[in-house]
C-alpha cells in the first residue's frame, strides 16, 4: 500500500505545495503570517471513512493481526519448520505486523480517543505522527511486497528449475536476500525522514492563541533538488518498483505456477498408473506448497492491485500526463486511498488462516505446540524446502 497514507500530489503554481496539511488564511492575532501551513489531523483525512476504519476497526485489527502472525512467527519458526521458503512467510508475517504495529498507537489516540480536532504540538510530536502512520508503514509494507516476490519466484525456481533450487534457494542465501530488502526497503524511506522540518507557531483558534507545526520542506530538497524533481522521483519509484512492477511480476509468476502444477497433476496421474507411489507422494506435495502459495500471492494480488492503479491514476493526474482526477474531485482520492489501505490491513490475518486450512504439517505444529502444550520432535529430514500439506494417508509425511 502506499501504506498506510500517501502524500497527495498537488501541482499549486504558487507554492509547489506537496502536502496533505491544512492551510489557513485569515487574520492571525498570534501571528503575523497571512497564511500557515500547519498540521491538522481533521483535514488530513475525511472523518466520515477515518473514524470508522482508523478508529474503530483498526484497534481490533491491530489485535487480531498481531496475534495471528504471532502464531506464524511461532510455528514456523520451530526448528523441524525451517526452510528458506519458511524463512520468506516468517518476514513476510513479520512486516505485516510491523505495519500495522507502528500507526496503531497514533490512530488510537486520534481517532479512537477523539483527539483529532486538537492542534498538534510540539514539533516532535508532529515528526512522530508522520513518521509513525506514514513512513514506518510504508517501509514495512515496501518489504512485505518485495518480500512477496521473493516467495514467488522461489516457487517457480523449485517447480520448474528444480536442479538450480539446490544453489540458489538454500537457507543462507535466502536469509541474505531477505536482510538485503529490509536494507533496501528502509534506504527508500530514508528521505521521507528528513524532507520536512515542523517549526512551533502560535496561531488563533476559537478565539485563544494556540501553538500548532508550521511544516516546511527541508533547504536540501527546495533548493538541491526542487520539490517537483524530489516527489517525482519517489512516487515514480514506487510506481514502477513496489506497486505496478510486483504486481505485474506476481501475476505472471502466478500463472506460470498454476500452468506447472497443472502439468504436474497429469503426470502424477501417469505415475499412479503405473503404481510408483513414491514418486506420486513426493509430487502430491509439491503440488499441495505450490497451490497454498498462488493462493497466498492471489490474496496479496487482490488487495494490492487497486491500490497500484489508484497510484498510478494519482501520479498522472498531479503530472499533468492525463487528468483522471480534477481539482475539485481530488478529494475521492483519498476516499480511495483509505479504502484500499483499509483492505490490505483486513487481508493480513488471511495467511493465519490459509496456513491452517492448507498445511497439514503446520495445523500439527500449532496443535502440539499450543494445545498439546509441548514442542514436536526434531525430524532430520522434515520440510527441507517448503512447508508441506499433509498427503494421504498412504503416504509419508516427511519430505
Amino acid at each position: 500500500m502506499e501504506n498506510y497514507t500517501i502524500d497527495i500530489l498537488d501541482n499549486n503554481d504558487d507554492n509547489e505545495s506537496y502536502t496533505l496539511y491544512n492551510e489557513t488564511y485569515g487574520n492571525l492575532s498570534c501571528s503575523s503570517n497571512d497564511s500557515v501551513f500547519y498540521i491538522n489531523v481533521t483535514q488530513q483525512y475525511p472523518l466520515e471513512l477515518a473514524m470508522p476504519l482508523y478508529g474503530y476497526a483498526m484497534p481490533v485489527l491491530f489485535l487480531v493481526t498481531t496475534i495471528a502472525n504471532t502464531l506464524i512467527l511461532a510455528v514456523l519458526g520451530q526448528r523441524h519448520m525451517r526452510s528458506p521458503t519458511n524463512a520468506v512467510l516468517m518476514a513476510m508475517a513479520l512486516s505485516d505486523m510491523l505495519t500495522v504495529l507502528f500507526p496503531e498507537p497514533m490512530f488510537f489516540y486520534m481517532y479512537t480517543l477523539n483527539n483529532h480536532p486538537k492542534p498538534l504540538s510540539p514539533p516532535s510530536a508532529c515528526n512522530a505522527w508522520t513518521i509513525m502512520h506514514e513512513t514506518i508503514p510504508n517501509l514495512f509494507h515496501t518489504a512485505s511486497i518485495w518480500l512477496t516476490v521473493v516467495l514467488a519466484v522461489q516457487r517457480y525456481i523449485y517447480v520448474c528449475h528444480a536442479s538450480l533450487a539446490r544453489v540458489w534457494c538454500t537457507l543462507p542465501r535466502v536469509m541474505k536476500v531477505i536482510a538485503f530488502i529490509f536494507v533496501l526497503a528502509t534506504i527508500h524511506q530514508a528521505p521521507r525522514l528528513f524532507d520536512t522540518v515542523y517549526t512551533p507557531m502560535m496561531i488563533e483558534s476559537d478565539e485563544e492563541c494556540v501553538e500548532v507545526c508550521v511544516m516546511s520542506y527541508s533547504s536540501w530538497v527546495t533548493d538541491l533538488l526542487t520539490l517537483d524533481f524530489y516527489f517525482s522521483c519517489y512516487y515514480i519509484f514506487r510506481v514502477i518498483f513496489v506497486h505496478l512492477g510486483p504486481c505485474l511480476v506476481l501475476v505472471i509468476l502466478n500463472v506460470l505456477l498454476y500452468r506447472a502444477m497443472r502439468q504436474a497433476q497429469k503426470r502424477r496421474q501417469k505415475l499412479f498408473k503405473e503404481n510408483d507411489k513414491k514418486k506420486e507422494c513426493k509430487k502430491l506435495r509439491d503440488d499441495c506448497t505450490t497451490l497454498m502459495l498462488i493462493v497466498v500471492v492471489t490474496v496479496f494480488l487482490i488487495t494490492e492491485i487497486p491500490l497500484a492503479v489508484i497510484t498510478f491514476l494519482h501520479v498522472l493526474s498531479a503530472k499533468e500526463i492525463v487528468q483522471v482526477f480534477s481539482e475539485e474531485s481530488y478529494h475521492i482520492v483519498h476516499y480511495f486511498f483509505i479504502i484500499s489501505n483499509s483492505f490490505i490491513i483486513f487481508s493480513y490475518p488471511f495467511n493465519f488462516a490459509i496456513y491452517c486450512g492448507m498445511s497439514r504439517q503446520f495445523r500439527e505444529t500449532f496443535r502440539d505446540l499450543f494445545i498439546r502444550g509441548r514442542r514436536m520432535p526434531r525430524r532430520d529430514d522434515s520440510t527441507r524446502y517448503s512447508m508441506i500439506n499433509g498427503p494421504p494417508k498412504t503416504c509419508s509425511t516427511e519430505v
